[in-house]
């Protein structure tokens, strides 16, 4: 049970002091073990954030249709009813809302699955609390920088093929000006090969501009999240039409970019 591994971090979750510093952000925890809930959302509250826990899917949905927005959703895939891999799956089809998954120790296939359906990181139980905090805080970080002051302060505006990408309104429209949804690390590394087109970027690099470089070095959710990227924007004339794979190196965008 997610309790009975959590149980060896019960005395850090309960002696870490608030450090009040942390920027407020509202969370919610999906996952059905209360002991879980009650533990994460006692720390998360000690550093500042403001914590809601639902035990299914339903009480998810519920909470985000009737609570003040909501900055970053914990969930678990092991949920009763809808598996959090569905929810994952439903949540990304209407919200960019950045989604951390809760997966169990050594399952790659649900962590894979995860990244395909729109999870922007994953945490696999038992896990250290300060990890989850410093994962928890990178993916707020990126969403705010996405959307934020800081992008909106440079000049962030891009466009190839038709397509345009408005970084200070962290908006993808296609060719027939159809607003494009992407998830913070789809739109992560989009941004990344439009500051550098044409030219070879590594997985360190993209791991490195999609995750901020504090998340396990796993080359292969890289290529998910590049796959991921590449049917949002494929024009479908073939199908790597805009991201090459570079065998033995990396991805190469291929399109020339124009900052209008």
């Amino acid at each position: 049970m997610p309790g009975k591994e959590l149980r060896h971090t019960s005395d850090e979750l309960a002696d870490v002091g608030g450090e009040q510093s942390t920027p407020a952000a509202n969370i919610v925890i999906c996952d059905d073990d209360s002991d879980l809930r009650q533990l994460l959302s006692q720390f998360l509250d000690g550093h500042g954030y403001s914590v809601a826990g639902v035990e299914n899917g339903k009480a998810l949905v519920r909470h985000m249709r009737s609570s003040a927005p909501v900055d970053l959703v914990i969930l678990d895939i092991m949920l009763p009813g809808q598996s959090g891999i569905e929810l994952c799956r439903d949540l990304r089809a209407s919200s960019n809302v950045p989604i951390l998954m809760l997966t169990a120790r050594g399952d790659e296939t649900d962590r894979i699955v995860g990244l395909e359906i729109g999870a922007d990181d994953y945490v696999s139980k038992p896990f250290s609390p300060n990890e989850l905090l410093a994962r928890i805080k990178a993916l707020l970080r990126r969403a705010r920088m996405s959307g934020g002051t800081e992008a909106g302060e440079r000049k962030r505006s891009y466009e190839f093929e038709g397509w345009c990408l408005n970084v200070t309104r962290r908006e993808l429209r296609n060719p027939f000006g159809v607003i494009v949804d992407l998830s913070a690390g789809e739109y992560d590394l989009l941004v990344a090969f439009l500051e550098m087109p044409q030219r070879v970027l590594s997985r360190d690099q993209l791991l490195e501009a999609a995750r901020h470089a504090d998340v396990s070095n796993l080359d292969r959710s890289i290529d998910v999240q590049v796959s991921r990227l590449r049917r949002r924007i494929d024009t479908g004339a073939d199908g790597d039409s805009f991201i090459k794979t570079v065998r033995g190196a990396g991805y190469m965008f291929l399109p020339t970019v124009r900052r209008p």
